[in-house]
């Protein structure tokens, strides 16, 4: 677990050392990091809240932690709130990610190394085929609830991706003249992904996906950037001008690629 170093304490005027705070200090601060890496995007009040921990704690070990490069701030827009600011929630960067989790990510890997090995590449695509259609499923019905067109939709795939903590947004791009109005679209941003590294390695988790999003939405989508190749962030390409295609079951999308 990660933890930020802190000053030595006073001593008392007998020479004796005085009750040292710190490991209280770095205790409080890996539940934090510990939380954030848990419930991330998550906000410093629902911190508190969760931990039984003062605000101005919260705050101080998240600004320890945010300039130790662990721990970083995203603004995330929140129904509900109109015009406003976003709302500020912490997620863990990159870095954070491999302090804290180097073991399990090299479990990761080396389980999907090996599952190559054994099975060839095929193996770890159907794993990965396998995921993605979990989680299309969980999406499925709340994608639906949007209703038939694609920005709506879209905009119920970003909130359903931030609520599992992709940290993700729905802008539209309308096609002005003399542009047609079939290059109207939707960009679909990720600012967080759980498996970034991995993806990095193994890019059919990035495909998958896609072809996950692009089912849901029921349009080819394209994806440009992603975290794991280096982007900023993830992005998607949505056309909303084209016509739709049939959205497959995603039961029926995973045996699709399955190998004989």
């Amino acid at each position: 677990m990660y933890s930020v170093t802190t000053p030595k304490p006073a001593q008392h005027a007998a020479g004796r050392p005085a009750p040292r705070p710190a490991d209280s200090e770095d205790r409080t601060r890996d539940r934090v990091l510990s939380a954030v890496l848990e419930h991330g995007p998550v906000s410093a009040a629902e911190l508190g809240d969760m931990l039984n921990v003062t605000p101005a704690a919260v705050r101080r070990h998240l600004d320890a932690l945010t300039e130790a490069g662990v721990v970083e701030v995203k603004r995330v827009a929140t129904s509900g709130t109109g015009a406003g600011r976003p709302a500020r929630r912490y997620v863990l960067t990159s870095r954070g990610q491999s302090t804290i989790g180097d073991d399990y990510l090299d479990i990761a890997r080396k389980a999907l190394e090996r599952l190559a090995e054994v099975g060839g590449r095929s193996a770890v695509e159907d794993f990965a085929h396998e995921r993605f259609a979990a989680m299309e499923r969980r999406y499925q019905p709340l994608v639906d609830a949007a209703g038939d067109d694609v920005e709506a939709r879209s905009r119920a795939l970003a909130e359903a991706l931030t609520a599992d903590g992709f940290v993700a947004s729905a802008a539209s791009v309308q096609g002005k003249a003399p542009l047609p109005a079939h290059l109207a679209s939707v960009q679909l941003c990720q600012g967080h992904c759980p498996v970034q590294q991995l993806a990095a390695e193994f890019p059919v988790f990035c495909d998958s996906e896609t072809a996950a999003f692009s089912r849901l939405l029921g349009v080819d989508v394209r994806r440009l950037s992603t975290l794991a190749q280096g982007g900023h962030v993830c992005t998607t390409h949505i056309p909303t001008g084209r016509a739709k295609l049939t959205p497959a079951d995603p039961e029926t999308a995973t045996k699709q690629h399955e190998r004989p």
